[in-house]
């Protein structure tokens, strides 16, 4: 029950923070430019690196690298999805400008469609999801380095 209902709860809190950055970001009007989405990878790695500690405290020695692997993964992808959902509604719904306003620099030479946003939107979440899990797993991880006993000297 803990492995499904962890990366659930951590990844609805995600997407609760990347919600409220964006929502910060619109207030401003700074949230067509893309070079804040960098944020968005702190948040998610905060979170991903929350969920893999927490769940490596309850297991303790049970820990298992593969578990620890698909807690980080599952927790970044609901995060993902949840947003690209929020994404998709304020592109299309709450702001239709959005798009126009933050695609300024391509909307001449390409055919920029929500759809095609909104898919790069939740590739970019299951890339850095992923990519940020496989880095943090490297901390979490039981270390194979063998201790050496002390020798004795037998004088």
């Amino acid at each position: 029950m803990l492995k499904i209902a962890l990366p659930i709860r951590f990844g609805i809190a995600i997407s609760a923070g990347l919600i409220a950055y964006f929502l910060v970001l619109a207030l401003f009007g700074l949230h067509t430019n893309p070079l804040f989405s960098l944020f968005n990878g702190v948040i998610t790695g905060f979170g991903i690196y929350e969920a893999i500690k927490f769940y490596k405290l309850s297991k303790g020695k049970d820990f298992e690298y593969g578990d620890g692997f698909s807690v980080g993964v599952v927790t970044g992808f609901v995060a993902t999805i949840i947003f690209t959902a929020f994404f998709g509604l304020y592109a299309g719904n709450i702001n239709p400008e959005f798009l126009s306003n933050m695609i300024t620099a391509w909307e001449t030479t390409y055919n920029t469609s929500l759809g095609s946003v909104i898919f790069v939107v939740a590739i970019m979440g299951f890339a850095t999801s992923t990519v940020l899990t496989l880095s943090f797993m490297q901390l979490f991880k039981p270390s194979w380095n063998l201790k050496k006993k002390p020798k004795t000297s037998q004088a």
